[in-house]
């Protein structure tokens, strides 16, 4: 695989500013993203062919037209603000998605195989119903919106989607950890790593950084600077830390499926970093992160 860091806009077509679609990419087989960007009134059609998609506004809210049913998805002003609705269609869903006001809206995919396709219903999943999750510790402390999490919503067959907030200066995927190998305790995923930056107060851009390496003979090498709208995939190998750079708040959105029958979130550590999930409990949460909302 040749590109894993895609900068912002740099993959747009039409009315998408980010377009990844499984199978387009030399080496990536199984999760799609496309950032969607909406002026005032504008529609756009969406049809899930062999995958299934959720919906999930970045910015400003929309209504969501699958199989003649109007969903409205009251989102949000950003991605720091709060969680937000999304909508879960099934493989081989015709979608319209439109805002009054406009905004950005990313729809995630997982391919779904014919002979495993589940026949789920469209499902709204409100805001204020996803569980959030604070994680870690110290510099360390993340929240987690797990809208998408494998045992949070399961009326899907491999799509697996989550929301991480890492506030400035603190880190996050970290341990390092992979889910490449398939076995009792490991799940095979790709994963897409989708980035908001918070700007600076006066407005300048911020940036964090990523980093993926190999886990075994497969080569993988990434450290890179990421900025708002940039794109990281993650195809296999160790990935994280990411880094929010000081004042500017990281926000990610994490889309993964594999090849397995299993829908399932199983991960090892990076064996020289794991201890540091022992430093968690006696470092507290990052007082940022304490009674913040969803």
């Amino acid at each position: 695989m040749t590109q894993l860091h895609i900068p912002a806009r740099s993959s747009g077509e039409g009315r998408y500013d980010t377009v990844i679609d499984p199978g387009r990419r030399e080496g990536w087989h199984h999760t799609g993203l496309r950032v969607l960007a909406l002026g005032p009134g504008e529609s756009e059609a969406y049809a899930a062919d062999g995958v299934e998609v959720m919906v999930v506004p970045l910015s400003g809210g929309c209504q969501v037209t699958v199989e003649g049913t109007t969903h409205t998805l009251r989102g949000r002003e950003h991605v720091f603000a709060s969680a937000t609705d999304v909508l879960y269609a099934p493989v081989g869903s015709h979608l319209e998605i439109s805002s009054e006001h406009g905004g950005r809206f990313a729809v995630t995919a997982a391919v779904v195989e014919a002979d495993a396709a589940g026949g789920h219903p469209v499902a709204l999943i409100r805001a204020e119903d996803i569980p959030v999750e604070i994680r870690g510790g110290g510099n360390m402390t993340r929240k987690v919106r797990n809208f998408g999490a494998a045992g949070v919503f399961d009326a899907c067959d491999s799509l697996i989607a989550v929301e991480v907030i890492t506030p400035g200066g603190n880190w996050s995927s970290y341990p390092a950890h992979k889910h490449d190998t398939a076995s009792e305790s490991e799940s095979a995923l790709e994963e897409i790593y989708y980035y908001e930056i918070q700007p600076a107060p006066g407005g300048s851009a911020g940036f964090g950084y990523h980093q993926s390496t190999a886990s075994d003979e497969r080569p993988i090498d990434v450290l890179t600077e990421v900025r708002a709208g940039d794109t990281v995939l993650v195809p296999h190998g160790w990935h994280g830390p990411c880094a929010a750079a000081p004042g500017h708040d990281m926000y990610y959105l994490n889309v993964m499926a594999g090849p397995e029958a299993e829908r399932a979130w199983k991960i090892t550590d990076h064996p020289d970093q794991t201890w540091v999930r022992g430093t968690w409990a006696d470092a507290g949460i990052d007082p940022r992160l304490e009674g913040e909302p969803r």
